[in-house]
């Protein structure tokens, strides 16, 4: 029996804090993964904001989406994560349950579009603020890609500083696997 991979425990993480009718973000779209993960958990009561500066990975999460039963009202938004902040509505600020990164590039597309620490950071940043007590961030990071490796190190080290009377950090990778594994950082808010 193996460990489950990154993707299936940062779900998992995230199913313990997020409560049906409560707010979360899929900080990045993709092909819409973890977009449905949230809309399922927080439900018909609850509203998912899910980012990507990609119209085709928006595409592919509204297709994913399509015909699912009570899921949460899904806000699908062209912007870059770090614009989260300004584009969650006040009334969620400090009120979101989770946060979900799955950083990197979007499979299947032009892989030169990638997630780059000087948006990734603030949006972490971002992301601790709208977060409330007791929610959680997930950020899945893949280090085998061009400039994965840097952004990695990037939010490892931002994980690395952040206050721990506020903010608990923790990873999740596997120690033996060949070539640069994809590994999970989840930070919790207190």
């Amino acid at each position: 029996m193996g460990f489950v991979s990154v993707l299936t425990f940062a779900q998992r993480l995230v199913a313990e804090r997020l409560q049906p009718g409560e707010p979360a973000i899929d900080g990045t779209a993709g092909g819409g993964v973890d977009t449905l993960f949230l809309a399922r958990a927080s439900g018909p009561r609850g509203t998912v904001y899910a980012f990507d500066v990609q119209e085709e990975a928006l595409a592919r999460t509204k297709e994913r989406l399509r015909g699912q039963p009570d899921l949460a009202r899904v806000e699908l938004l062209a912007r870059s994560h770090h614009e989260m902040e300004e584009a969650v509505d006040a009334s969620h600020h400090g009120k979101v349950a989770a946060v979900m990164f799955n950083l990197g590039y979007l499979p299947g597309a032009d892989s030169g579009i990638i997630t780059l620490p000087e948006t990734t950071l603030p949006a972490l940043d971002a992301a601790c603020r709208l977060l409330r007590p007791g929610g959680i961030l997930t950020a899945v990071l893949y280090p085998g890609h061009a400039g994965g490796d840097v952004e990695a190190s990037a939010v490892e080290q931002w994980a690395g500083s952040l206050n721990g009377a506020e903010l608990e950090a923790v990873t999740y990778r596997f120690l033996n696997r060949q070539g640069p594994a994809p590994y999970l950082i989840a930070v919790g808010k207190r």
